[in-house]
């Protein structure tokens, strides 16, 4: 198992710190979604969804997050990551969204992982995530943590559910799985920020597995 960018306790310690600023993002991202009635599963609020990847995020986060300044993006990155392609955000949206929040600095950072995040156009679940896609994904700082949260909270709830759309997305995440571990982070990296939390890999190998 890698060794963590901080330790857990530190982690925690700053989102407490951050408790405030991370409320009203997560109330930004709610109301932004809302405003375009985006929902997620049975009519749950598309929030429900941003919820369930943030708190990937705050479990496996301190296995990827380097420093203190790079709190605050991640986790806008998490509740934003859908931002551009389903609620009508420009990348400049984002920029600007962010920078209400923290630095022009960590603004960039947030707004890249959102933008890395973006599906690319395409007829086909394949074409919107094609290599070019998760290129930008590999490339881009903490980009494949956010995306495997992404994946980690859609496979959760669809093994929660047993309606024929959630036993059909199971089995195309199980599907997916071996291309999408290649494909979402560089095979060796140094730098924690490119990387996937092991113990994360194996919760959804755990769930996809039962």
């Amino acid at each position: 198992m890698m060794n963590p960018s901080m330790q857990q306790s530190e982690f925690q310690q700053l989102i407490e710190r951050y408790a405030d600023v991370l409320s009203r993002i997560r109330t930004a991202a709610h109301d932004l979604h809302a405003s375009v009635n985006q929902t997620y599963g049975n009519d749950h609020p598309y929030g429900y969804h941003l919820d369930m990847v943030v708190d990937a995020v705050r479990t496996y986060g301190h296995y990827v997050c380097a420093s203190a300044d790079d709190v605050l993006p991640l986790f806008f990155g998490a509740y934003f990551h859908d931002s551009i392609e389903d609620a009508r955000l420009t990348y400049n949206d984002v920029t600007a969204t962010a920078r209400h929040y923290m630095s022009d600095a960590q603004a960039f950072v947030a707004a890249e992982i959102v933008y890395a995040l973006t599906n690319d156009k395409g007829r086909t679940r394949a074409e919107r995530a094609g290599e070019r896609y998760y290129q930008g994904i590999r490339a881009t700082p903490y980009a494949p943590f956010v995306k495997m949260a992404d994946r980690l909270a859609n496979i959760t709830y669809s093994c929660k559910h047993s309606d024929a759309d959630n036993n059909h997305m199971r089995e195309v995440y199980r599907r997916e799985l071996p291309h999408f571990l290649v494909s979402v982070a560089p095979a060796e990296t140094d730098d924690g920020r490119f990387s996937l939390p092991v113990p994360m890999v194996e919760a959804v190998h755990a769930l996809l597995a039962d």
